[in-house]
Order: C-alpha cells, then sequence, then structure tokens
C-alpha cells in the first residue's frame, strides 16, 4: 500500500485526499506515478451550472479547472449550461460522444442527475463538483454545512454588534435554490447556529419572512421587497445564501435607507465590496483552486484504478471530499482572506476598495 501526495495538499494539507492501491516491489511509487500520468492524457469533460447565480463559475472555477486539469495532463472540455436544464442535457450527450474519460458535472435544477446517469451508464467515471448529485462515483466541494454554520454564526455577531438581541430580532430569510443540495446545506447551518441563539428559523412559522428559495437574484430581490412589505418594513437582518442574493436584498434596503446585517457567500467582486462598504456583515471565502485541483487529482486517481478514501461521506453514502471555508468580515483578521480571494479572482484592491469601501480598506490595510 502506499500513499500519494496530491498537487493540491500544496495549496492546503486538509484537502489533500488519501490514494491507496494494491502494489508490490521497490518501484510502486514510480509505477504509480507514470500510471496515473497515462490515465490522465485523456479527455475530462466539465459542465458548469450558470453564469447568473454566481460571477464565480466564470470568472474563478472555469479557470481553476482547465489549469488544474491541463497540469494533470487531460485535454478539458469545460461548457456552461447557462442556466437552462435542456442545455446541460444536450452538453452532456455531446460530451459523451465525443468520448470523455471522466465527467466532472455541477448540477443545474437536477439535470446533472441525468447526465451523470448516461455517463455512467457508458462506464465513464463521476465527480460531483461543488453541488452533489445523486449516483455519481464522488462528491468535491466544500463543508457546505460549515459555510451555512458560518453565515449564521456571522448574523448573530453583526445583530450584536449592532445592540440587537437574536432571539427577539426580525429576521429575513433568502434562501438558495430548493433544488441545490447545497442550499439545503447551507440552510442547515445557518439555521442550526441561528436556532440554537433562540431564533425561530421554521419556514411555517415565518411565513413572508422566509419566501421560497432562489439562487436568481432579481427574483431574490423582489421576493425581499415583498417580505420587507409584509413585515411592515420592519427587519434587523437578512438571512442571505450567498453574496448575489445579498446584493439584491442590499439595493432594496438601500432603497428604503435601511442598514441592517446581511450575510453572503462566495467572496464575490461585490460581496466583498459590500462587507468593505459596511452593508454586509460577512461573506465566505471558498478556495475554488483547492476544489479544482482536488477534482482534477481525484479524476486522475480514478483513471489511476486507485481506491480513493475521502475525508467525509454524503448521507446517501456518497464518497466526498470537503473543503474548509474562510469568513470574511471588514475586519484586520480577514485581511489575509481578502487578499487570497481577490487574487484567486484576479481581481486587485482597487476593485472592492471604492467609494464606500475606501475607509475601511486603508483602516485593515488592504491595498
Amino acid at each position: 500500500m502506499f500513499k500519494r501526495s496530491f498537487r493540491v495538499a500544496a495549496v492546503t494539507a486538509a484537502a489533500a485526499l488519501v490514494l491507496t492501491a494494491c502494489s508490490s516491489g521497490e518501484t510502486e511509487t514510480a509505477t504509480s506515478e507514470e500510471t496515473a500520468a497515462a490515465a490522465a492524457s485523456g479527455l475530462a469533460c466539465v459542465i458548469l451550472p450558470d453564469s447568473a447565480s454566481s460571477p464565480r463559475w466564470e470568472n474563478g472555477d472555469r479557470p481553476a479547472l482547465q489549469a488544474a486539469l491541463e497540469a494533470g495532463g487531460f485535454t478539458a472540455d469545460i461548457q456552461n449550461a447557462e442556466g437552462d436544464t435542456a442545455k446541460m442535457l444536450t452538453i452532456g450527450d455531446q460530451m459523451l460522444a465525443s468520448g470523455c474519460n471522466v465527467m466532472i458535472i455541477t448540477d443545474y435544477q437536477g439535470a446533472g442527475v441525468q447526465v451523470a446517469a448516461k455517463a455512467k451508464a457508458q462506464g465513464v467515471p463521476t465527480i460531483a463538483y461543488d453541488r452533489p448529485i445523486a449516483g455519481v462515483d464522488y462528491y468535491v466541494s466544500f463543508d457546505n454545512v460549515t459555510v451555512g454554520t458560518l453565515q449564521g454564526e456571522g448574523i448573530i455577531k453583526c445583530l450584536g454588534d449592532a445592540g440587537k438581541d437574536p432571539k427577539t430580532a426580525e429576521l429575513i430569510f433568502l434562501d438558495g435554490d430548493p433544488t441545490d443540495g447545497n442550499a439545503a446545506m447551507f440552510a442547515e447551518g445557518y439555521d442550526t447556529a441561528l436556532k440554537a441563539a433562540g431564533v425561530e428559523v421554521a419556514k411555517s412559522a415565518l411565513g413572508a419572512k422566509r419566501p421560497d428559495g432562489t439562487w436568481d437574484g432579481a427574483k431574490a430581490g423582489t421576493n425581499f421587497e415583498q417580505a420587507l412589505t409584509a413585515n411592515g418594513g420592519k427587519v434587523d437582518a437578512v438571512v442571505s445564501a450567498n453574496d448575489t442574493n445579498a446584493a439584491s436584498a442590499i439595493a432594496i434596503l438601500d432603497k428604503n435607507k435601511l442598514t441592517v446585517p446581511v450575510s453572503g457567500q462566495d467572496a464575490s467582486k461585490e460581496g466583498m465590496s459590500n462587507v468593505l462598504a459596511g452593508k454586509q456583515c460577512m461573506t465566505v471565502f471558498k478556495d475554488y483552486l483547492v476544489v479544482a485541483a482536488t477534482a482534477a487529482d481525484l479524476a486522475i486517481a480514478i483513471l489511476s484504478g486507485e481506491t480513493v478514501t475521502t475525508n467525509k461521506q454524503l448521507a446517501d453514502g456518497t464518497p466526498f471530499q470537503a473543503a474548509d471555508p474562510q469568513a470574511l468580515y471588514a475586519d484586520a483578521a480577514s485581511l489575509e482572506g481578502f487578499k487570497a480571494a481577490l487574487d484567486r479572482s484576479g481581481l486587485t484592491a482597487a476593485d472592492v476598495c471604492s467609494g464606500a469601501a475606501a475607509a475601511k480598506c486603508t483602516e485593515i490595510g488592504l491595498s
């Protein structure tokens, strides 16, 4: 038995996978490297979900996956379904017809399940990327329950900073798309954290204050405005599942001359700027370089015939390799996180430090 070090371990040891394979003789490590190189000299097919739910897919994940897969020896075919389930199915069929050796899929409204099933029927290994998909061989993402926990803890912290008791605060929720398994994990995390602080989180009890979830920013904005109106214009915090939904809520808050804690995640350009401007309580930085490298190394391992041991497992038994997220607040303790998030997105401090964010950037040393 042997343990092969992943390239991702150089990014973060916490995300490294443990790979084992039966072998014999003194040359087993060299042989495994040769096998891995041969296995990776094929076509890796990647389907991303859309561009609207978050800028990370095109600005972050696409180049990170392209670089990681090519560094692993693959030819990478990366396409985006652009929020169209029929298009995702068509892309999947075309990719499989082109001779994929491994398929990496980010689900969109359940279409990924059908794509993965077709791939598996043709003997093509499948990896769910960022969003869980029933029936795949492996799932690679962040610990999304922890992402939600950080969001819930952020709302509690920022309410406290504003002198508000979470137990009596008026909260409006903007959950993610209910067809996305990640949205359920985020909600599990922040619901648990908020409930522990005495906050009512049950949709049945909250009514209009917890509308149906979505990843469509425009719809999230409409939902928030309707919830705010139904609640008589009262709100002390907004539990938003990502930065896109948060930005939509902030636009409505601005229109009503309100400033309250708003959670988010993705560390998008707009999200970071809103945090630094004092309009958003926090965001969560998820280093997609780690997840992209993990997915590439996992693909190599699968095609090399290695047995992979992951650090988690989903409820349905799917092996899950989880990376750790980081909460970012407008404080000096988050400085390195902001720098890393900017670097991963190809941004500079100037991109997020203009206008109302400028003073805070100067204060914490982000330049």
